[in-house]
């Protein structure tokens, strides 16, 4: 039988959606657990990205893989962007905003300082659907959700629609 996550997705307007995520400074076998926990979870729930804060874990981590097989997982913890360019407007979802769909402008091309599970640093310059995932993400460490991209009258709509997804999932 597969493994599964023992995490839970946190959906919106869960207030710790909200709130940033603290800096990681240890990083040993319960760290890499919570890594793993989170490649599962978004696995299981078939996300391109999911950050700590997601699950209600105060942590700067978020994991990714947008490859179509599953073959570019990348875990980054106390990311910072060193430079973005390129905007671009493009669709986003939200395992945090089930069947909610928007558009968002992003930097088409980011560099990206981060570090892995084992506290190594690396530097990644990436484009595309890799560079707009990491905004993503990186936003949810710092207590933003992409619907605050969007004009009061655009995000109270799309809220209206969240809560009917939301009645009708049950």
């Amino acid at each position: 039988m597969a493994q599964m996550s023992t995490l839970t997705i946190l959906v919106y307007p869960d207030k710790r959606l909200k709130k940033p995520a603290l800096p990681v400074t240890t990083f040993d076998d319960s760290l890499r657990q919570t890594v793993s926990q989170l490649f599962l979870k978004m696995a299981e729930d078939q996300g391109v990205g999911l950050a700590a804060t997601q699950v209600g874990l105060s942590l700067r981590i978020f994991v990714m893989d947008c490859s179509h097989d599953q073959s570019r997982p990348f875990c980054m913890i106390n990311p910072q962007i060193l430079s973005a360019s390129d905007e671009q407007i493009s669709e986003e979802g939200c395992l945090s905003f089930p069947g909610i769909y928007i558009k968002v402008k992003r930097a088409n091309k980011v560099t990206v300082q981060y570090q892995n599970e084992w506290g190594e640093t690396h530097t990644l310059t990436t484009e595309n659907l890799e560079a707009h995932c990491i905004q993503h993400e990186m936003e949810h460490l710092d207590g933003i959700v992409f619907i605050d991209h969007l004009s009061p009258l655009k995000r109270q709509w799309t809220l209206k629609k969240l809560a009917k997804t939301q009645r009708l999932a049950g």
